[in-house]
């Protein structure tokens, strides 16, 4: 017998998983202003809770476990703060760096991940919110690591189009603020897009749902200015649709290299349409996981049955667990990145100081912070996060990547699962390919990362995740 040639083996892993959440949905009134042309600063009500979820895994070595923290928040204000938060619960975990994963969702309807200033509505809110979601990190993460429980988790790619290129020529007849030679963030009809979906199911040995990973690159920007209430943009009605199917199993959303990437339709008040574009995602990542061969088996050509045509009889039969299936290994690696000639941090609060346009002000608070993370160098030591899971490589980092990155790496590594994390322990900028800094684009002049960044940043990820594979 041999298994199909045309239908591999899922990429597996097996030893111990354990999975809890908590709610970390934060009061009204809480200071929730991320959008510069937003007129409000506050919010006024809840449209879906915000969750947090802690996945534990281990070998059953002894050795201290990884633990993956998937979180419905936005991006962290620089990577001091980001680094303070981490290492806290590192430490009251007792992990090593390397085996804590903080990933954020990227929703742009949670309060925002920084200091508060004085003059800000709602801001004596936020210190007491960060506090409440570094312990219930702190409280799941414990809870998934005592209810780790023998378990198989096993890949499949499949496809979904809510993703759709987001950077836009701006139209002529955008009217009379036209730039030209600008381009926008929105739907370009004719760009490329990528919809590759990453779906992991987590199972007992005896088949029973634990859980169900969503690796997806897609900006959660359905909900912007007009919307007043907290929520997980599209992740919430992910999550609730593929629960809903799994008999409650939870869904942990990683967000992929989506920099370039966004819904088509985006940017309004309404939350139906976020909830729309969740179970849109949940449908497609539910088909994926209903075209999987069941728990732990792989399909086996069988005989040939003679009938009106000579019938090729296939049947699923159990696939025991290799060393390649058991090995966990976690590395980090930094990666120097060329910075921009910016302004200094004094020369950009003196124009803060003496401005008085409200997004424009948003625009410089948010470059001064990214100033004040990336020091007064040249180059930038941009750390890499690097997970082997048996068959499958978790990579990430705190920048937001353009998805030729996921793209590059899917590539390199054929006959494994491979999830690339954006905004993973930290957020910073954005990673454009070369060409996009000849064009007048948001992610290239948002960015403090010169051209041929993201080159570097692929050649280091497929080198560390050649070296995660040599582990074990």
């Amino acid at each position: 017998m041999r298994a199909d040639p045309s239908h591999p083996d899922h990429p597996a892993f097996v030893g111990t998983v354990g999975i809890a959440r908590a709610d970390i949905t934060p009061p009204p009134g809480i200071y929730c202003r991320n959008w510069g042309a937003a007129a409000h600063d506050t919010a006024r009500g809840v449209h879906r809770p915000l969750s947090l979820t802690a996945v534990a895994l281990d070998d059953r070595s002894g050795g201290r476990p990884l633990v993956l923290v998937d979180a419905d928040l936005g991006w962290w204000s620089g990577p001091a703060y980001e680094r303070a938060f981490r290492e806290r619960l590192r430490t009251a975990l007792d992990l090593p760096p390397e085996r804590l994963l903080f990933a954020l969702t990227h929703t742009h309807a949670a309060p925002p991940l920084t200091r508060p200033e004085p003059h800000w509505p709602g801001g004596d809110l936020l210190v007491r919110y960060h506090e409440a979601v570094w312990q219930a990190a702190c409280d799941a993460s414990r809870r998934a690591i005592a209810a780790a429980e023998p378990a198989r988790v096993e890949w499949e790619l499949g496809s979904c189009r809510l993703a759709a290129n987001r950077d836009l020529p701006e139209p002529a007849a955008a009217g009379s603020g036209t730039v030209p030679g600008r381009v926008v963030c929105g739907y370009h009809p004719r760009g490329e897009a990528d919809d590759t979906l990453l779906v992991g199911r987590i199972t007992t040995t005896a088949g029973r749902p634990l859980a169900t990973i969503v690796n997806y690159a897609c900006h959660p920007t359905t909900l912007a200015w007009d919307n007043t209430l907290v929520s997980p943009d599209y992740v919430g009605a992910l999550r609730e649709t593929i629960e809903s199917a799994t008999n409650g199993a939870p869904a942990v959303f990683l967000q992929g290299a989506s920099g370039d990437l966004a819904p088509r339709h985006q940017y309004v008040g309404d939350p139906a349409v976020a909830d729309a574009h969740g179970r849109q995602l949940a449908h497609a990542a539910l088909a994926t996981r209903e075209a999987m061969a069941p728990p732990g088996t792989r399909l086996v050509f069988d005989r040939v049955v003679e009938s009106g045509a000579p019938l090729a009889v296939w049947r699923h039969e159990r696939r025991e667990p290799t060393g390649t299936m058991t090995t966990i290994a976690a590395r980090r690696t930094t990666v120097d990145l060329p910075l921009k000639d910016w302004p200094t941090a004094a020369a950009i609060s003196a124009e803060i100081a003496a401005c008085s346009d409200r997004t424009l002000g948003e625009r410089l608070r948010r470059r001064l912070r990214i100033r004040e993370s990336i020091g007064d160098g040249t180059t930038f030591p941009l750390e890499l996060w690097g997970w082997r899971v048996g068959e499958a490589l978790v990579l990430g980092s705190m920048a937001e990547a353009y998805s030729r990155l996921q793209r590059r790496l899917r590539a390199e590594f054929p006959d494994r699962a491979v999830a690339w994390l954006n905004l993973v322990n930290g957020s910073i900028g954005y990673l454009p390919p070369a060409e996009r800094y000849d064009v007048d684009v948001y992610p290239v002049w948002q960015t403090p990362f010169d051209r041929g960044s993201l080159e570097r940043v692929e050649e280091a990820a497929v080198t560390l995740g050649h070296d995660l594979l040599a582990s074990g």
